[in-house]
């Protein structure tokens, strides 16, 4: 990923020096593991622990003449930790690396996710119930369709935004999966003891059953989630953007001093991040699908899937800890007009209450039909002679048999909009 969408606390876990990091824990806890077992001395073992490392550039220079990134590196190893280095990558593969490395990124990288969504889920409670009881009209097909709160916009956030948590938790429990088990999978000259071993002292699982790799579908699985994660935060732009029309204008992104939207007109001010956000959702899903792709592969292995995970992984936790942090910065900091969602609201001169006196005319015993008639006709003469609906309803002698004025006029209120919301709100566990 670019460094422009970056932060540096996720970039760090996908440079090489911390690839081969993790490749060496690997290879040494392997040792120790098979010294707990008598098959290396244990001496030599501390030996090992105490002298193995690594050099990012010396490794490169290396595969230059291998063309083989893990002989590279073990021949690296081999110069700093000297004789007892024939002890290391006993009867493994290079898989059993790779593959138990990568788990050991992505779980790095996956626990700086969670606190990102731990962080937008409290922004968006925040905002939620700031404005619970504000009112603003609620859209459907793009057109005023009933009033709403714009808290229950943040509240629906927050509601999917559990979903999101859940299956990334369950994909990580998917993914965060190990193996040590030799060139097929059969544990020919291993002891499972030093698979266990390696993934207890890493918080892995040991996989149940492997060939030459663990099995892709997890992989796939995993940035499935990450991609609904990315629709979630795309659908907040996406809203936020809609919102930001100057003809709308009920909601803006925070413009800081100094900030300039355009090298053109000095007046614009441009919904930039949400666009940004809505930009990488897109890339977040192109690498959920070459992923299932990857979940195919020759017999007990072939390496197709290799340099696509070698793009695919960093791009998509990078992406992903990135907009989340532009999120929750948009939502924290995001300008909103309740006067101008009133403003909204009456531009179609009280339209938007035209179900109520619907259903109102069907609890006095009026049919449906014909109450939809009455209601309509009404309705369209205040889409076309911008009349309120509430003045031609009382004109409406027909109509009026059924009411007295006060009624209608309770009819045009808010108060059953709030009710449900606080209703909505106590459901989702969203009170002050």
């Amino acid at each position: 990923m670019v460094e422009r969408y970056s932060r540096e606390v996720m970039s760090k876990i996908w440079t090489e020096q911390n690839k081969f990091n993790n490749w060496l824990e690997v290879e040494v806890l392997a040792v120790e593991a098979q010294a707990e077992l008598g098959f290396v001395p244990k001496e030599s073992a501390k030996n090992i622990r105490a002298k193995a490392k690594c050099d990012e550039h010396e490794i490169l220079e290396i595969e230059k003449v291998t063309k083989h990134d893990i002989i590279a590196f073990l021949t690296n190893v081999e110069k700093y930790v000297g004789e007892d280095a024939r002890f290391i990558h006993w009867g493994m593969t290079s898989s059993d690396v790779l593959d138990t490395a990568l788990a050991l990124q992505i779980k790095q990288a996956s626990d700086i996710i969670d606190e990102d969504l731990i962080q937008l889920e409290k922004v968006l409670a925040k905002r939620a119930i700031e404005f619970k009881h504000t009112p603003c009209v609620g859209r459907s097909h793009g057109i005023h369709a009933e009033a709403m709160t714009f808290g229950m916009k943040f509240a629906l956030w927050y509601d999917e935004l559990q979903r999101c948590k859940d299956r990334f938790k369950l994909a990580r429990t998917q993914i965060e999966v190990g193996m040590i088990s030799g060139a097929v999978g059969t544990y020919e000259h291993l002891d499972p003891f030093v698979e266990k071993y390696v993934c207890d002292k890493l918080g892995l699982t040991p996989s149940n059953v492997s060939t030459q790799v663990i099995q892709r579908d997890a992989h796939a699985f995993y940035l499935h989630a990450v991609a609904m994660i990315g629709s979630l935060i795309e659908k907040i732009g996406t809203e936020i953007r809609h919102l930001q029309r100057t003809e709308v204008r009920e909601a803006e992104e925070f413009f800081s001093k100094g900030q300039k939207g355009s090298s053109a007109m000095p007046h614009k001010r441009n919904p930039i991040s949400s666009e940004n956000i809505c930009g990488q959702a897109r890339f977040l899903r192109t690498n959920a699908l070459a992923a299932i792709e990857n979940n195919v592969l020759w017999h007990e292995r072939d390496i197709s899937h290799s340099s696509v995970e070698r793009v695919i992984f960093p791009d998509s936790t990078i992406s992903l800890d990135y907009i989340l942090n532009r999120t929750i910065k948009l939502v924290d900091k995001l300008v909103v007009y309740p006067e101008k969602m009133i403003e909204n609201m009456n531009i179609t001169h009280g339209l938007i209450h035209s179900q109520k006196v619907l259903l109102e005319l069907t609890k006095r015993g009026v049919q449906r039909q014909e109450a939809y008639v009455l209601v309509q006709r009404n309705a369209m003469k205040t889409w076309d002679e911008k009349i309120p609906l509430l003045e031609n309803l009382k004109s409406d002698d027909e109509l009026m048999n059924y009411f007295k004025p006060e009624e209608l006029d309770n009819l045009f209120k808010f108060d059953q909009v709030f009710k449900s919301a606080d209703f909505i709100f106590e459901r989702l566990g969203l009170n002050k």
